[in-house]
Parts: structure tokens; C-alpha cells; sequence
């Protein structure tokens, strides 16, 4: 799923989340300052539903306004996952960082 909170708050005019944060708990959503963050800019790890349903009603929004569902990212039986593949090809040829003025680098 794909989190899709900025967009749709800005579709309904509320283009902070400090404006967001107060018009939740207006309606009884009190949000930390760093939660709130976390759900305007990122992709949350867990949000209650009871905490959708305040958002949704402080948007005008539907649940799918805020959550877009990407199939494509779901793995199939059978099928190998980029790092699956990649380990499978073997190792890759180790790049060494350089400076530009030829001066070597201290040990790592």
C-alpha cells in the first residue's frame, strides 16, 4: 500500500500538517509533532483505524484517497526478489573509493 495523505490533504486545501494536526484534534485526534511528521512526509509503520476514520472525516476523504494499493510489489510463489536474484548471480566486483588527487584514502 501506498500512504497518500500530502496529496489528498492538499486536493481538500490543507497544505500543512501543523493545519492537519489541529484540525484533528479538534476532533479529538491529538497527534504528537513527530507523529504527525511521520504521516505527512513518510509512509506510516501502523496507524489505528479508529485514527483513518478521524482523518478521513477531517478530509472529506474516502479510505481509498489514502491508501493506493500496488499490487506489483506483492511477491508471487516462485518468484525470486531483487536481492534473491542478486545473490543468485553471484558476487559483484568490489568498487574502491579514490580521491581525486590521488592521495589514498586512510584504512577502513
Amino acid at each position: 500500500m501506498r500512504w497518500n495523505l500530502r496529496l489528498t490533504a492538499a486536493n481538500k486545501g490543507v497544505w500543512k500538517a501543523s493545519e492537519l494536526q489541529r484540525s484533528l484534534a479538534e476532533h479529538g485526534l491529538v497527534i504528537s509533532a513527530g507523529k504527525m511528521s511521520g504521516l505527512w512526509s513518510g509512509q506510516p509503520v501502523s496507524l489505528k483505524l479508529e485514527d483513518l476514520d478521524v482523518i478521513c472525516v477531517v478530509l472529506g476523504c474516502e479510505i481509498s484517497d489514502l491508501l493506493i494499493p500496488e499490487p506489483e510489489k506483492v511477491r508471487r510463489p516462485g518468484e525470486e526478489t531483487g536481492r534473491q536474484a542478486a545473490v543468485a548471480a553471484g558476487p559483484a566486483s568490489v568498487v574502491a573509493p579514490r580521491r581525486r588527487d590521488g592521495r589514498s584514502l586512510p584504512p577502513t
